[in-house]
């Protein structure tokens, strides 16, 4: 479904080039939640963003191949790339809450996406938003549509988002950093929620975050990223078994169950 070929990241200004990501490569199988986990500033994101266009021309370049069933994203036109995203591509960030319109109702702007990719009738858009808020598991669907964004809960607005990214059946889910800002319980509640999602659904996840704990709950495989270079990548029992990169050793000493043992 997806592949990565020689992906390099360089950010610009009229005086400076910074590169963020080293010629990078991976693939990912339709259906399939791949990890992709690193410290800060390892380049996990910018891959992310470069991978849903939202890589800016202005301040940085990206090079390479990013192909999505064949079609290489970074080749296409803003306008091109318009109509693969919340339609074929779906994606959910780290705090809703910059994310989200806060002026806008949570139905309302959950609808742009209809508003944009289909024809639906204001009737028929506000019965889909409805059915993938309930899909999200959201209480109180109806309720939920007519309220703004500030009167959610976080793990409310973090399940609207969702809603709002699976509306048309994308093939692809990214989501970056989506349970970092919740508390222990929402963020389990949420993670189960995606892995219900990968299973009914058959979307895609590319998973972005720091934590390689909870890429062990939810992911497939996983790819480490240090510095803008993949230094290893591999099936989740081989990872946090019989890890061969010192830096996926370092993330995984930082793991309070393996502090734990240690002590």
């Amino acid at each position: 479904m997806l592949r990565v070929e020689n992906l390099a990241i360089q950010f610009h200004d009229q005086l400076t080039a910074e590169e963020a990501v080293h010629g990078i490569s991976f693939t990912m199988a339709p259906g399939e939640i791949l990890g992709l986990v690193g410290e800060s500033g390892s380049g996990k994101t910018v891959t992310a963003q470069a991978i849903g266009g939202l890589i800016r021309p202005r301040g940085a370049t990206a090079t390479g191949n990013i192909l999505f069933d064949g079609l290489d994203l970074l080749t296409l036109s803003p306008r091109q790339m318009e109509g693969i995203l919340g339609k074929r591509i779906g994606m959910v960030f780290q705090e809703p809450m910059t994310a989200m319109n806060p002026l806008m109702k949570v139905g309302r702007q959950t609808e742009e996406v209809l508003r944009i990719h289909t024809h639906q009738t204001p009737r028929e858009r506000r019965e889909s938003v409805l059915d993938a808020l309930k899909a999200v598991e959201l209480p109180h669907p109806e309720r939920v549509y007519d309220l703004h964004p500030h009167q959610l809960s976080g793990g409310m607005r973090q399940r609207a988002m969702l809603a709002a990214a699976i509306l048309l059946g994308p093939e692809l889910l990214i989501c970056d950093e989506p349970t970092t800002a919740l508390d222990v319980t929402t963020q389990a509640q949420i993670l189960a929620l995606l892995q219900k999602i990968n299973r009914d659904l058959g979307v895609g996840i590319l998973f972005i975050s720091h934590d390689l704990g909870v890429v062990r709950r939810l992911c497939h495989r996983a790819i480490v990223m240090q510095d803008g270079y993949v230094v290893e990548q591999g099936e989740i029992a081989q990872l946090f078994e019989h890890p061969q990169a010192a830096y996926t050793k370092h993330l995984l000493n930082a793991l309070p169950e393996r502090r734990g043992r240690r002590g």
